[in-house]
């Protein structure tokens, strides 16, 4: 439990993966874009890894696992 502005807070964290054939930048997108039909009260998110689908020398796509943090609901 954090304190923000003297009131106590709870929040969870769910990892959601996106996928990009064009950025890093775009597979977070994607992955907050996902997780926003489901979640209520997204608060943060963090890049937590970064991968490449190659095939061969060619970047095939972008693969980025994002950390959502959202607020308890009691």
């Amino acid at each position: 439990m954090a304190l923000f502005g003297g009131k106590s807070m709870t929040q969870k964290v769910t990892e959601v993966v996106g996928v990009s054939k064009e950025s890093f930048a775009k597979a977070a997108e994607s992955a907050v874009e996902e997780a926003g039909r489901t979640v209520r009260g997204m608060k943060w998110a963090r890049v937590h890894e970064l991968e490449m689908e190659l095939d061969g020398k060619k970047i095939k796509s972008y693969r980025a696992t994002v950390r959502i943090y959202f607020d308890v609901e009691r």
